[in-house]
């Protein structure tokens, strides 16, 4: 099976590196397939899971906030903004930041407040859908 070297680095951290099979991440266009040979392509990312199929057939989550995904005929790169481990987002601090987000849309007192709130919102609803796929594979 064709296999390409994939690259996954936040600011913060490196968090994947290695080969895989292919890698499904949520493009500006919309949702992405990337295998080994795909034309060349940068686009920027939205908030979501990126599922990165390895050589043994596993499946590896990884939350990204956005960032950017670069596409070579043998390897693809994803810059990512923040990115997490799927296993490690913590669902709690999660709904917590939901709610407070709510809260300031509840409560807001400029267009600034509202595009915080917004965005927030935004991040925990992806962040929420990847927890969700993690969950779903488990059962």
């Amino acid at each position: 099976m064709a296999t390409m070297q994939c690259d996954v680095v936040s600011v913060n951290e490196s968090l994947y590196s290695g080969t895989v099979t292919m890698l499904i991440a949520k493009g500006a266009g919309g949702e992405l397939g990337i295998m080994p040979g795909h034309a060349p392509l940068v686009t920027l990312l939205k908030p979501g899971a990126i599922r990165v199929l390895l050589e043994n057939g596993t499946e590896e989550l990884i939350y990204v906030s956005g960032g950017v995904l670069e596409v070579q005929p043998h390897v693809v790169t994803i810059l990512a903004d923040t990115a997490v481990r799927a296993h490690d987002l913590d669902e709690a601090a999660i709904l917590e930041a939901r709610k407070n987000a709510e809260t300031l849309l509840a409560n807001q007192k400029s267009e600034l407040d509202t595009a915080a709130a917004l965005a927030v919102l935004a991040e925990t609803v992806a962040q929420l859908e990847t927890i969700r796929k993690i969950k779903n594979r488990a059962q």
